[in-house]
């Protein structure tokens, strides 16, 4: 049995952040989710699709081919009744984002949880946007746990608010909090889960036409205000010292925060106000706040939301006090805080000498090498990378050549001594960009996607290109996995985990479908023939796809190569 499954209310156990906000939803009779895998939200899928593999299981998963879908599907379960979640990191709501922004209008019936794990300092990502922007473009309520425990109750409080106001509600981690590992009691799992239900047609709500979408408009607006009024008595806002000093922090800087004011001993100083419910602004409460104190320190990582916010409060109020925080200079917009961060700018706005502990010696320590990432050894992209370089070298196009690349572990091909990798916007911009380099430029354009990735977003990209004639070789990388993330399945996948029965969808069969006539399949071990393969495919002047076609050695190593 999962572990995740366990009767035990009551119990403690030690899960990741990711685990316990399952576990929450489990708790919670979610019946539906969905996914598409993106680090750091990766474990939430994995758990979910294995607890749904269990015999008699209460929740129905799948790993979608985008975010956009996976949101699809559960805001249709959510509006039929179904309780549901999908989770995505937060480029991920990226692409989920055209259907974010008109459900907020329509709503859902049950509850529905939508988890963006945000990822400060780009450990495993393109860029670090800072997710809590996108519920108050959509205007839906927003929650941000600050450890595995606050993780599980806050996504069983989730259901119950999305329930009460008819919203979806955003659970928003970050990296820290996702990935750390702390002591979380079990609540009790419920004996019937609402698996099925039943949609109510209304054209007057569900299908936002545009006279239909401007009275929605309103209900949402009211709604949001509703969970103002209620944000005002949430249990995850809390209040502790009555120093001169204002603090306010969420999500992981609370932790921060809470270490470095028991550190320089100065609790009594300040004032400590705890969000967990951050948007919409609970405003009489950080007004009464910010009444009672002389100068506020804001502690939170990436954009100014509540440093902007708290400043807007203070206007509306009158009053005359300093909010210390990015615009300071006490904080950066950039990349995640660390602890001594956070204890530098208390020091500075309390007053508090900071105490250096003494540094050890580290003399003995020889200076250790740099490990960059790498292709695995035996990884087949590293041998396809190989072959195509061979064939551009044969038909001396190496010099002129450009490689667009694409989201996934091959986007290491960028590195020394293969680099071939030169643009990269998104998931599937491999495809797009290879169209506009071929329409402004007389380079050879030779583009790589893996298998997961092309059918996340490859396949309307790809038959843009051939429908506008646009010349470029464009390799996909097909491993038989979705590898970066931890061997998810993808549409395209022939060796399978156990239980898993879904149809393969090949990929050669798509292109074909597209109309894409010049086809190239390759074994990138055997070299001879694939690199006499990628000399055909790029001795052409118009698109061609390769597939090359090798399973993950990991992932071939862990369900023992079979098929």
């Amino acid at each position: 049995m999962h572990p995740l499954l366990s009767r035990d209310s009551g119990k403690k156990m030690l899960l990741l952040g990711n685990e316990a906000i399952v576990r929450g939803a489990l708790e919670a009779g979610c019946a539906v989710a969905a996914a598409y895998p993106g680090t750091p939200s990766s474990e939430i899928g994995n758990n979910l699709f294995f607890i749904s593999q269990a015999e008699n299981s209460s929740i129905y998963f799948e790993f979608s081919t985008n975010e956009k879908v996976a949101m699809e599907v559960a805001a249709a379960a959510a509006a039929a009744g179904v309780r549901s979640l999908t989770c995505m990191k937060h480029v991920g709501m990226n692409v989920a984002s055209d259907v974010l922004m008109t459900l907020a209008y329509v709503g859902v019936k049950a509850g529905m949880v939508i988890v963006t794990a945000d990822d400060p300092s780009m450990h495993s990502s393109q860029n670090e946007q800072d997710n809590r922007i996108y519920a108050k473009f959509a205007n839906l309520p927003m929650l941000e746990p600050t450890s595995p425990q606050e993780a599980r109750d806050m996504t069983v409080e989730a259901f119950r608010i999305s329930e009460a106001l008819e919203l979806p509600v955003i659970l928003r981690t970050t990296t820290r909090t996702s990935h750390v590992r702390g002591p979380v009691e079990l609540g009790p799992l419920p004996r019937d889960v609402k698996k099925r239900g039943v949609f109510e047609k209304d054209m007057r709500r569900w299908v936002p036409v545009p006279a239909v979408a401007r009275i929605r408009h309103k209900v949402l607006l009211k709604q949001i205000e509703k969970a103002r009024s209620m944000n005002e008595e949430f249990g995850f806002n809390s209040l502790s010292g009555t120093g001169p000093v204002g603090i306010v922090a969420s999500g992981v800087s609370v932790c921060y925060v809470e270490d470095a004011l028991m550190e320089l001993g100065c609790e009594d100083e300040v004032s400590f106000l705890r969000l967990g419910f951050t948007y919409p602004f609970p405003k009489e409460l950080i007004g009464c706040f910010l009444k009672r104190v002389e100068n506020v320190l804001v502690v939170e990582e990436l954009e100014p939301f509540i440093e902007n916010e708290i400043k807007i409060i203070c206007h509306d109020l009158s009053l005359d006090m300093a909010v210390y925080g990015k615009a300071s200079g006490h904080f950066s917009r950039m990349y995640e805080f660390d602890p001594l961060m956070v204890k530098k700018a208390i020091s500075d706005v309390t007053g508090v000498d900071i105490q250096k502990p003494a540094m050890p010696d580290l003399s003995s320590v020889p200076t250790l090498p740099m490990r960059p990432p790498t292709l695995c050894k035996g990884c087949p992209h590293r041998e396809t990378y190989n072959a195509a370089k061979a064939a551009l070298q044969d038909l001396g196009m190496e010099e002129k050549a450009i490689y667009p690349t694409d989201i996934g572990c091959y986007t290491l091909g960028l590195l020394p001594p293969i680099q071939m990798a030169d643009y990269l916007l998104c998931m599937g911009s491999s495809v797009g960009s290879s169209a506009g380099f071929s329409i402004s430029t007389d380079h050879k354009i030779v583009s790589f996607i893996g298998d997961s990735t092309f059918f996340h977003s490859g396949i309307s990209s790809l038959a843009s290109a051939y429908h506008n004639q646009h010349r470029f070789c464009l390799v996909v990388l097909d491993n038989s996995t979705t590898a970066m993330t931890g061997h998810q399945p993808n549409p395209g996948i022939e060796i399978r985990p156990p239980g898993y029965d879904k149809p393969r969808i090949p990929i050669d069969d798509v292109v074909r479908g597209l109309g894409i006539t010049n086809i190239y399949k390759v074994n990138p071990y055997k070299k001879k023939e694939a690199v006499e393969t990628f000399k055909a495919a790029l001795s052409g002047d118009e698109l061609s796809v390769v597939i090359a076609e090798a399973p993950c050695i990991l992932y071939c190593k862990k369900f023992g190569g079979k098929k």
